[in-house]
């Protein structure tokens, strides 16, 4: 399972931003939530969520905001779950609290903290070890994000056409300008680049939650 505790940056100069992220993230993802993006306690919100590409598209929109320090726990939750993301517990919510305490001294305000693997000759019956561990996986991500962080407004404005299915002609026509800055933008996007490794962290996300998938028992 995954689970996203996000910090709001600099709140006592800020205006509480977690209701109108809570609302956007709920907009924009509609029913994806195991257990919905919850206001844990003042401006910090936390969710559940049990597919590991959500859980990557859930970071990277709130990377985008500029607002938010990430942190990204992989593991076991306690069953039965409680109506609320404030209520839960288990390793990957203890793996949530320590990836965002991390992130908030991390150049890209993300951290990723996974439930530890079976040591090798221990596991159980149907697991195994990921290939990479969590820093790894963790500094993967944390380079698309990097990549993302420098794209330019005129370059999003045409990643996000391009992502809507548009052709460049027509995302020339919609921001007019020539098809050939469309493709110029594009390529100073590095949007093929993004496009070639959201499936590979996927996977690797993915590879870590296996050797615990599902959820563990109440105590």
């Amino acid at each position: 399972m995954f689970v996203i505790t996000a910090d709001q940056i600099d709140s006592r100069n800020d205006r509480d931003r977690a209701g109108e992220m809570i609302a956007g993230l709920v907009s924009e993802f509609g029913d994806v939530f195991t257990l919905p993006p919850d206001q844990t306690a003042g401006d910090e919100i936390q969710m559940l969520l049990a597919d590991a590409g959500t859980s990557l598209d859930l970071v990277m929109a709130l990377h985008r905001s500029g607002h938010w320090s990430i942190g990204l726990g992989v593991g076991t939750v306690r069953t039965p779950l409680p109506d609320s993301a404030r209520q839960a517990s288990g390793e990957a919510f203890v793996g949530a609290r320590d990836a965002v305490t991390r992130a908030k001294k991390a150049d890209t305000r993300f951290a990723l903290t996974a439930e530890p693997a079976e040591p090798v000759g221990r596991a159980r019956a149907g697991r195994h070890r990921p290939v990479l561990d969590g820093e790894q996986v963790e500094a993967l991500i944390a380079t698309l994000l990097l990549l993302r962080q420098r794209r330019t407004s005129e370059g999003w404005a045409a990643v996000d056409l391009r992502e809507t299915g548009r052709t460049q002609v027509e995302i020339a026509a919609r921001l007019g300008i020539s098809t050939a800055a469309v493709s110029q933008r594009l390529r100073s996007a590095l949007w093929k680049v993004d496009q070639s490794a959201r499936p590979a962290l996927v996977r690797l996300l993915e590879d870590l939650d296996n050797p615990t998938t599902g959820t563990g028992p109440s105590t």
